[in-house]
């Protein structure tokens, strides 16, 4: 299966995990992302990390999605923030950050702050006045909420990198992370495809995967994703406990066995 072999998560192409967070064991450090010269890590749950600076960042939180979905006629489980903010909070606990990025996306709607539970919020606060917090502007969430804390920006350029909701056009963008796409990559095997969700770099931009509990995800070999990246892009794969990387050419569309 390539560096860091393992089983790679179920395949699922509507949700990143059930109402429950899973439990992600400590594992042997996933290969590198090398973006315009800095060297980042993806962690198993999703989060990227930049070692050098102790920065982590998410994207595409959508925290209460499930209300909104709710209020919509379509009944789920009312835990995806509970169960986000758990997986988030795990990876602080398992790396030492000063700086949380969160790439926008973060709250489904305008008006999901206020449907957050008192418990979310606490735990928003919380997390937010022991780190330094930043929120970038996202589709979803353009205007994110001052009162939970943290500091709001429509994008943030530190060293050699720019974070930013979404990849500009096709071009060069040198050291761009962004999210948006929540991408998921797949592979075919001699007994059936394995799909999952992945970080996509070519060394110059990378694209993080979604985090939130009830995001579903887009086909990195969608034109709207690899197009931003050189024809010789990488993914990095979350496994249930390690990372998978994968070139291009490992991988196969949605649909398609072989």
């Amino acid at each position: 299966m390539g560096v860091d072999d393992g089983p790679l998560q179920p395949n699922s192409e509507t949700t990143n995990m059930t109402t429950a967070p899973k439990k992600v064991a400590a594992a042997p450090a996933a290969a590198p992302l090398i973006v315009n010269g800095a060297t980042l890590r993806p962690d198993p749950a999703g989060a990227l990390l930049w070692p050098d600076r102790r920065i982590a960042v998410f994207a595409d939180l959508h925290l209460e999605k499930g209300s909104s979905f709710t209020r919509r006629g379509l009944l789920l489980p009312p835990y995806d923030s509970r169960a986000t903010l758990a997986a988030l909070e795990a990876v602080l606990a398992r790396h030492e950050i000063d700086h949380v990025i969160c790439l926008g996306d973060s709250f489904h709607d305008t008006e999901a702050a206020a449907r957050l539970s008192d418990a979310e919020v606490a735990t928003i606060r919380r997390l937010t006045s022991t780190h330094r917090w930043t929120w970038i502007a996202g589709n979803h969430d353009p205007d994110p909420p001052a009162i939970l804390g943290g500091q709001i920006a429509d994008e943030l350029t530190l060293g050699p990198l720019v974070f930013r909701h979404q990849a500009l056009v096709p071009g060069p963008a040198p050291g761009e992370i962004s999210g948006h796409f929540h991408p998921k990559a797949t592979v075919a095997t001699r007994a059936r495809r394995l799909t999952a969700r992945c970080f996509v770099t070519d060394g110059h931009r990378a694209i993080l995967p979604s985090f939130g509990a009830y995001t579903g995800g887009l086909d990195v070999l969608d034109p709207a994703v690899a197009g931003h990246f050189r024809r010789a892009f990488t993914v990095h794969m979350l496994g249930r406990e390690k990372i998978h990387v994968m070139p291009r050419q490992k991988l196969v569309p949605w649909g398609r066995g072989s």
